[in-house]
This record gives structure tokens, sequence and C-alpha cells, in this order.
């Protein structure tokens, strides 16, 4: 489990996007990035916060932001859900979790008092030198890119 806090260097990582290309953390060097983990894609809350970040796509590409979502979903189904869906940014396939896992966002949840391994929702707010200027733990999926805006005042 990860204890990244604000101020930390992002870890490096490397993953393939929905159409098998290889992802590094080094192609967003000198931009800024908004880093989210979520859950599954087509489901009701992570389908709020990639539309919620799909219609804000362009003001933050206007502040020389990329977005870049990963799950552990396949390249097949982040396709779908990226067509579906209209998203403008990649999304990462992380079937063995390494990036999950590296970010803290693979971990112990609790569904009606039963413990299972999944996927900790979380978003990062890097910087152009590569430092976490932003963490997210409690995402608010309808409005997120009003939160991320209102921690950046």
């Amino acid at each position: 489990m990860s204890s990244l806090k604000i101020g930390d260097q992002a870890p490096d990582f490397k993953g393939v996007n929905q159409n098998g290309k290889e992802i590094k953390f080094s192609d967003f060097k000198g931009k800024n990035l908004i880093l989210y983990f979520y859950p599954k894609d087509n489901t009701p809350g992570c389908t709020a916060e990639a539309c919620d970040l799909r219609d804000n796509y362009e003001m933050w590409l206007s502040k020389n932001y990329e977005v870049l979502g990963v799950s552990p979903d396949s390249e097949k189904s982040h396709q779908s859900f990226i067509e579906k869906h209209k998203l403008p940014f990649d999304l990462i396939s992380d079937t063995d979790k390494q990036i999950l896992q590296l970010y803290g966002a693979w971990g112990e949840k609790s569904m009606f008092g039963k413990k299972y391994q999944g996927v900790l929702r979380k978003t990062f707010v890097i910087n152009k030198n590569g430092k976490i200027e932003a963490i997210f733990e409690k995402v608010k999926t309808k409005e997120h890119s009003n939160q991320i805006l209102n921690e950046k005042k």
C-alpha cells in the first residue's frame, strides 16, 4: 500500500491504453496531469466521473492539463467505454494492478459487512515537474472537475 503525500514525486509507471499503445509517466513531462483511478468501466459512478472530466476536457487542456484514467479493466472494455461515452482521453488497462498498487489505489474495501480487495477511487493532480499537488480520496464523481478546481484555488 502506497502512502503518497502532497509534495512527493509521483511514481513512474507504464501501462497499455485502450489501443494497446504503451503509455508512460514520462510521456507527460512538462505537462500537468490529472491521474484518476476508478473501479470499473460503464458503472454509474465511474461513468459520471469520466463524463464530468470529458465535459471539462477543453478547460483542462487550456490549463495545460492532461487527463488519464486507470482501472483493471481490459483494453477491449476501455475501447467500448470510450466509444460509448465519447471520452477524449486515454484509459490505461492495469489488469495486473501494478499501477493501482504503486499509487495506493488498490486495497481493502467493504460491502455489506464483507471485506475484499478492490480499486480505491482516487485522483492525483500532478504538476509539470512530476510533483503531487493534490490527492482526492473522496471523489465527487458527478462534479469532480469542480472539486479539483476548488482545491487548486
